[in-house]
């Protein structure tokens, strides 16, 4: 296959001239010339259009179209940088190795340079980064990293860097909050926020008892204190209705009830398991609003039976019972919240694997230094 012919200026002009100047016919020019008549006819029309532009000659572009191909790539180098930049941002404060690393993570997507240049780094020194043996400080980032993330995704994405910091703590390791907090923005690990705003009173309530407990939300011992509310959440099928005993002392979820309708039998039965599981506990206050629930003759009668002395919170201070609507916090904020369910039954066993096995064995508590309910009993009977 013959090369493809090339054509200087002057020879094209020569022969639009012979056509256009000496009247000879394009089809015997183009025989003459031994040129495709389509091709000459193109070069009528561009000398024609500029006759002093046309023919630049291979490799060079009219000064016009010089400025938008110029154009046209200072564009796409910006859309490259806007591009780098969003994906990268967060990474103009952090050090070098990190850039670095998004450097080399990103090669195949955008050119080096370009990404050195919008980072702030030389390209030379990403080259030299890639064959230097890596720190040791970057080595212990990338083990605690990890550590970081499986504490993160094993408390079901809830830990803040304070206590997933106490997680790593206990597997022995040395480093510090910043640290933790560091390495969770690095991998974009954000814990949900905790939902603000006060629980809604609705109307009065028959004040029944006084407020015995008077915001003391500590025990000294366990099975003193227990403090209960109920609160529900909804599912396809309706309403779940959930209560809960929670001790004081441990901040352990002692007893619970689920059922489908809002009766004195839903509190009742989860008192009933409170007693069960703790030994019919002696000298003990139970603590909870002025709900129609608690303030029923079938449930003051359970009390009485079970020699529990009765507190109640005052009408419309929902401080008075403030430990109670932490946990439900917690428990919507963590988990329920962000679920849609199906059945009752499917958020049944939801919250129940949220009580049983992540808060009472798992979860660390900020009240109890950062370990579980379950730890903090079991390190008091030690």
């Amino acid at each position: 296959m013959g090369t493809r012919r090339q054509f200087s200026r002057e020879f094209k002009v020569e022969a639009v001239k012979l056509v256009t100047e000496r009247g000879v016919a394009v089809a015997q020019a183009a025989r003459d010339l031994d040129v495709h008549e389509t091709r000459l006819r193109a070069w009528m029309r561009e000398l024609k259009a500029d006759s002093r532009q046309a023919f630049p000659g291979k490799g060079v572009m009219k000064p016009e179209q010089a400025e938008i191909e110029r154009l046209r790539k200072e564009v796409a180098k910006l859309k490259m940088e806007r591009d780098i930049l969003k994906k990268g941002r967060g990474l103009l404060r952090e050090g070098v190795d990190v850039k670095f690393g998004f450097v080399a993570k990103h090669r195949g997507a955008w050119p080096v340079n370009l990404m050195c240049e919008a980072l702030g780094v030389s390209r030379s020194g990403f080259y030299a980064w890639l064959v230097r043996p890596r720190s040791q400080r970057s080595l212990s980032d990338e083990r605690l990293g990890a550590q970081v993330r499986q504490s993160f995704l094993g408390s079901d994405r809830t830990y803040g860097a304070r206590r997933i910091w106490h997680d790593v703590l206990a597997l022995g390791e040395h480093c510090g909050l910043h640290r933790i907090e560091r390495l969770m923005r690095e991998q974009a690990l954000r814990a949900r926020p905790r939902r603000r705003g006060l629980p809604k009173d609705h109307g009065e309530r028959s004040a029944i008892a006084d407020n015995v407990l008077e915001r003391q939300f500590q025990a000294d011992e366990p099975n003193r204190k227990w403090v209960a509310d109920f609160t529900y959440i909804w599912t396809a099928e309706g309403w779940l209705y959930v209560a809960v005993v929670l001790d004081l002392y441990s901040r352990r979820i002692v007893g619970w009830s689920m059922q489908s309708s809002m009766s004195s039998q839903l509190v009742a039965d989860a008192l009933m398991m409170a007693v069960w599981r703790r030994g019919r506990p002696q000298q003990l206050l139970h603590h909870s609003d002025q709900g129609s629930q608690y303030t029923s003759e079938h449930f003051q009668r359970l009390l009485t039976e079970q020699g529990i002395v009765c507190s109640m919170s005052r009408a419309g201070e929902v401080w008075d019972n403030s430990a109670m609507e932490s946990f439900f916090s917690s428990l919507k904020t963590e988990r329920t919240a962000r679920k849609v369910y199906r059945s009752r039954r499917q958020a049944r066993s939801d919250v129940f694997d949220y009580i049983e096995r992540f808060y009472n064995p798992t979860r660390r508590h900020s009240t109890l230094g950062y370990i579980s309910p379950i730890e903090f009993e079991q390190a008091r009977e030690a």
